[in-house]
């Protein structure tokens, strides 16, 4: 039988239960983000940026002297959850001018960075293949 429409409130006071999953923070991720911010005077700030199927790269960049340092985690949520562990730790939302400019690479940061591949003639295997496997890749891209 069809119960009657009213403009009343209802009086239904349960609500549906929904089980949000209990997120588990890498510990390894959490202690080397802490460290970064305490080595750079205690504030930081992190863009999270979400690198396809290997996860959520969360790029540091430290508020005293502009120092760069990243973590990469399973997802955004893992990532946000990271942030929100971390004390004097805030979230930027994109790469703006002014974050930008408090940028200071450290000399030789960029041939840190470019790793094996500077100064090289060949080229081995990419060494990524175990993070994304070819049946997530798109199709479209060859």
């Amino acid at each position: 039988m069809l119960a009657r429409m009213t403009d009343a409130p209802s009086t239904d006071t349960e609500a549906p239960q929904q089980a949000t999953p209990k997120l588990t923070v890498p510990k390894d991720v959490l202690v080397a983000v802490r460290g970064f911010v305490a080595r750079e005077g205690g504030s930081a700030k992190a863009v999270l940026q979400p690198i396809g199927a290997a996860g959520v790269r969360i790029t540091l960049v430290g508020e005293a002297g502009g120092i760069l340092g990243d973590r990469v985690v399973a997802d955004v949520a893992t990532a946000k959850a990271v942030v929100d562990a971390v004390n004097g730790l805030e979230v930027a939302e994109e790469w703006d001018r002014e974050l930008i400019s408090t940028v200071t690479p450290k000399k030789g940061h960029y041939a840190k960075m470019a790793g094996w591949v500077a100064n090289q003639k060949r080229f081995p295997k990419a060494r990524n293949t175990a993070i994304v496997k070819p049946r997530l890749r798109d199709p479209g891209l060859g």
